[in-house]
C-alpha cells in the first residue's frame, strides 16, 4: 500500500476553499500510486473553537465530498472535521471514507483542553481500527498522541497508526519524538499528518509530517512548506519485526 500525506495550510473556516484546494491536491496523490491519502486535523476549517457554527452533519456536505474524491480517484481517505452529534456538543471527527461510502469514524478521544477543545467538542469513547488494503490501520487525532497507553491497547491488531494533526511549532520536537516514539514502542507503522502555515488564532504550524517504518526508521518526512509525502508500507514487515524482536510478549 502507497500512503500519502498532504501536509496543507488551511483557510481559516472556510470548508468549501479548503475542499477544492484538497480535490486539486488529490489528483497527484493518485497520479502517484496513493491508496491511501490522510487530510490534516479539521481540515475543511482549521483548528477553530466555534464548534456550533462550523459543525456538519455526520452526513454532511464534507462527507459527502470524501466518499466522492475517494470514488474518482479509486482510493481511501481520512481525515477529521468538526462533526455534529446526538450528544451536547459536536465532536473532531476522523473519517475514512471509500468509494462506497464511510467505512469507519473515530471521535477524539482526548480533547485539548489546553486550548479549551474539551469546553467546545465532546469526548469519543471508541478506537477505530479498520481494514485498509490488508493493513490493519489505528486512527487517532493529534493530542491522542501524548497518550501511550492507548496506542499500547490497540498494538496487536494494529499495522498502520494514523494520526492526523494541527500541531503547533511551539512544541513541534514534542510531536517529532513521540511519534517515532509510538511506532518503536508497539513495532507499527505510523503516518502523520499535520498542518502547516497560520490559523485564524495566530498560532503557527510547522508541519513536519512523516511515515515512519516499524522500527522507527523516517520513510518520509517534510517540514515548514507544503508538501506531499510519500511512502510504500507493508504489513509482512510488521510481521518480521515483531518475530525479530519480540518485545510486545513482555508487556505487563
Amino acid at each position: 500500500m502507497r500512503i500519502a500525506a498532504l501536509q496543507s495550510e488551511l483557510v481559516w473556516e472556510d470548508h468549501e476553499t479548503n475542499r477544492r484546494r484538497f480535490a486539486e491536491k488529490l489528483w497527484a496523490a493518485a497520479g502517484a500510486g496513493a491508496g491511501l491519502v490522510l487530510l490534516p486535523e479539521m481540515f475543511p476549517t482549521g483548528f477553530s473553537m466555534d464548534a456550533e457554527r462550523i459543525a456538519e452533519p455526520a452526513d454532511g456536505d464534507t462527507v459527502r465530498w470524501m466518499v466522492d474524491q475517494a470514488s474518482t480517484h479509486g482510493l481511501v481517505l481520512a481525515g477529521s472535521m468538526e462533526t455534529s452529534s446526538a450528544g451536547p456538543l459536536p465532536t473532531n471527527r476522523l473519517v475514512v471514507a471509500v468509494p462506497d461510502g464511510v467505512l469507519g469514524s473515530y471521535d477524539k478521544i482526548h480533547p485539548f483542553s489546553y486550548s479549551g477543545e474539551d469546553r467546545h467538542y465532546g469526548r469519543g469513547a471508541d478506537f477505530l481500527t479498520v481494514d485498509v488494503g490488508g493493513l490493519r490501520t489505528t486512527c487517532f487525532v493529534c493530542y491522542d498522541l501524548r497518550f501511550a497507553d492507548e496506542f499500547w491497547a490497540t498494538a496487536a491488531d494494529t499495522d498502520l497508526y494514523v494520526v492526523v494533526a494541527n500541531w503547533p511549532r511551539a512544541r513541534r520536537e514534542h510531536w517529532q519524538v513521540l511519534l517515532r516514539a509510538r511506532a518503536i514502542e508497539n513495532q507499527a507503522y505510523v503516518a502523520a499528518v499535520n498542518r502547516v502555515g497560520t490559523d485564524g488564532n495566530d498560532l503557527d504550524y510547522a508541519g513536519d509530517s512523516m511515515i515512519i517504518d516499524p522500527s522507527g526508521n523516517l520513510l518520509a518526512t517534510a517540514s515548514e512548506g507544503e508538501a506531499m509525502l510519500l511512502a510504500d508500507v507493508d504489513p509482512e514487515e510488521v510481521e518480521r519485526v515483531r518475530k525479530r524482536f519480540p518485545f510486545m510478549a513482555d508487556r505487563r
